[in-house]
């Protein structure tokens, strides 16, 4: 008799009743939405959004076999429009011999164009088919409003190290293969709450230690399997714009520690150094800017300083800026003086530079009146020309820069008012 087609343990181990699912309980505990709806029977289209091996494709199988329907399962990067005519044929053709209602499961339902979600709607619409879909990706960005509009939002969260522990013991038990607790938390911390990646991880673990006279994983076979795995970052995704986020916050919120804990956060993932040092060099003048002008010069030399030395020694120069920038005194003053200042350049169209502020290279340009009255400051008492405008006429002067009192702008906003007084 030919073997049964292998299927690797994180396929054997796919929970069949709500009792053995791990983690979730925020949708799936007693009295949540999503557990209501599978007591009772109750279908409809929804978003199973999370990061990778949270369970979103047995959620959906669940789901379908709780309300006694039939699952179609689709990809996103393998499937297109003619699959989706396919899968509504089926339902039809289900829904006419038995009544039963038909769950068409997308993977990575991200991965289609607005025209091909858009394919979806009408048989959502008329009941021929309960849509769920399952994304990595922040829905609000990746999916159509239509779809998203008749479709409930549930998010998934990574698997924390004692459920992916619970995880890994019952395939253990199942295939008879021992192993201290120490190396089953080695591996769940590998794991970064990924359930899949926990199963395959702990599959190579349990092959080797078959081969062992005591089919025993030890703490050797724990490190080999485990080497080189990388923690969740999408580059182009979710994670990576949350973390960028906590970093500039941590930092804005003058906290080094917050700060360094974020930069090797997204390291670790692989993200490219040299975008976190453009981002430093934002933070220096968005955050700090004239509190300590010296922000923006470290920042601009731990770019430098990286690109002549590369990784990892490069990153600690990097490391350096963050802790600076995190402990420096903070002043958003600049950012939003160029913000309503160029508010006013947009809305006040081209005004004329008044004549007094003009050069006058040539001699026409004197007969005009070019540089007429103007008075240069440095002829004056401390070189300021108590009175002069500088803004076009027609225009009434204004205030964009509002030194706060901390660091180097407290100077700053004593000479300013000092200087506005005289005016």
């Amino acid at each position: 008799m030919a073997d049964s087609v292998f299927q690797p343990l994180a396929a054997r181990l796919r929970p069949t009743q709500l009792a053995e699912y791990v983690g979730q309980e925020h949708i799936l505990g007693p009295g949540k939405p999503l557990r209501r709806m599978l007591e009772g029977g109750q279908l409809h289209s929804a978003i199973l959004w999370g990061p990778p091996g949270t369970g979103k494709t047995t959620l959906a199988r669940m789901v379908a076999e709780h309300c006694d329907a039939e699952f179609i399962a689709l990809s996103a990067v393998l499937a297109g429009v003619k699959d989706i005519r396919a899968a509504v044929e089926r339902a039809q053709s289900v829904r006419a011999a038995s009544g039963r209602r038909t769950v068409l499961f997308l993977d990575e339902v991200h991965r289609f164009n607005k025209a091909q979600q858009d394919a979806f709607l009408p048989w959502v619409e008329d009941g021929t088919l309960v849509f769920i879909g399952a994304t990595t990706e922040n829905p609000s960005f990746e999916l159509n409003n239509a779809l998203l509009s008749r479709a409930r939002v549930y998010v998934l969260r990574a698997l924390t190290v004692e459920q992916l522990q619970s995880l890994m013991q019952r395939a253990l038990s199942v295939e008879e293969i021992a192993a201290v607790p120490e190396v089953i938390v080695q591996l769940a911390n590998a794991a970064d709450g990924d359930a899949r990646r926990a199963l395959n991880m702990l599959e190579l673990a349990i092959d080797l230690a078959a081969a062992r006279e005591d089919r025993r994983i030890t703490t050797e076979i724990a490190t080999e399997v485990s080497s080189g795995t990388l923690r969740r970052f999408d580059k182009q995704g979710e994670a990576f714009y949350d973390q960028i986020s906590a970093l500039h916050k941590s930092v804005r919120g003058s906290d080094p520690d917050a700060a360094l804990y974020w930069l090797c956060r997204m390291l670790d993932g692989g993200c490219d150094p040299r975008y976190i040092a453009r981002r430093v060099l934002r933070m220096a003048s968005e955050d700090i800017g004239n509190a300590d002008p010296r922000a923006l010069t470290l920042a601009l030399e731990a770019c430098e300083t990286y690109e002549r030395l590369g990784s990892p020694e490069g990153d600690l120069a990097i490391a350096q800026a963050v802790v600076f920038l995190a402990c420096c005194a903070k002043s958003n003053a600049v950012y939003a003086a160029f913000g309503e200042a160029m508010s006013d350049a947009k809305a006040n169209g081209s005004l004329d530079v008044p004549l007094h502020l003009r050069n006058a290279p040539t001699r026409l340009m004197q007969e005009l009146g070019y540089g007429k009255d103007y008075r240069y400051a440095h002829d004056e008492p401390e070189a300021y020309a108590a009175g002069e405008k500088y803004f076009p006429d027609g225009m009434e002067s204004r205030q964009y820069y509002r030194p706060v009192p901390r660091g180097m702008e407290i100077k700053i906003q004593e000479a300013l008012a000092r200087l506005r007084h005289r005016k």
